[in-house]
């Protein structure tokens, strides 16, 4: 969730079933809440920052172990158009940690075929695409950007707010009627309790004790956001 609207994703499991694995926990963590898009660039990409580094609000033990791991490039036939999520990496094709990009246009200079044509290693993991939320990914889009280097970014901070999740597939109707506004409740008391434990009297509150059980409650709370189905 953003403040622009929602983006919903849905995985292929078959195709990239470690970082399917890898991104589904850090979601189940909260990992990637409070953290941010920090390039934009109209027609490629809208990627998301490591969860290490990226993130507003300090990450507990088990995000930061798992927002550390890298994981092995999964690289397949599927081509990087419109919607594909994918991961971003280093120059090792083995050094994706929890960065992606959500493809705004095609880019076949990314898919696997094409690097290996030109005998290079610039192939990146697909693993996934979005679901809905397109109308979202243009008003980023039309965001005033600044180029620092090869990155076309954001002038000002795009925060996910907060993260969501289903079990299972949900028929779409129950979803939207039922469920919406519960979601809604949750996910603004996720981010007033963020605001609170992460304050500027952060430092008072962890010398007196209070934060840990505060962290757990908004670790709860947090599980409500982007919209993952797996299988799609």
């Amino acid at each position: 969730q953003t403040k622009y609207g929602d983006i919903e994703f849905g995985f292929y499991p078959d195709v990239a079933p470690i970082t399917v694995e890898h991104i589904f926990k850090l979601v189940r963590l909260g990992a990637y809440n409070t953290n941010h898009f920090f390039r934009v660039d109209k027609g490629f990409v809208a990627q998301v920052a490591d969860v290490v580094g990226g993130r507003k609000a300090p990450l507990n033990e088990a995000q930061m172990e798992e927002g550390k791991k890298t994981i092995k490039g999964e690289f397949s036939d599927v081509k990087h158009v419109r919607g594909i999520l994918s991961m971003g990496r280093y120059s090792d094709p083995n050094s994706a940690q929890s960065s992606f990009s959500i493809l705004l246009g095609s880019a076949p200079h990314l898919d696997r075929e094409v690097s290996l044509i030109l005998f290079s290693f610039y192939a990146y993991a697909v693993f996934g695409k979005v679901t809905k939320g397109f109308e979202t990914l243009e008003l980023l889009q039309e965001l005033p950007t600044k180029r620092e280097g090869i990155f076309v970014m954001p002038q000002e901070r795009v925060t996910i707010l907060s993260t969501y999740y289903y079990d299972v597939d949900p028929v779409p109707l129950k979803c939207e009627d039922e469920v919406s506004i519960l979601r809604r409740r949750l996910i603004q008391a996720s981010n007033e309790l963020e605001e609170q434990v992460w304050s500027s009297s952060t430092q008072q509150c962890l010398t007196h004790g209070f934060c840990a059980s505060a962290e757990n409650e908004m670790s709860s709370l947090s599980r409500i956001g982007f919209c993952f189905k797996s299988g799609i």
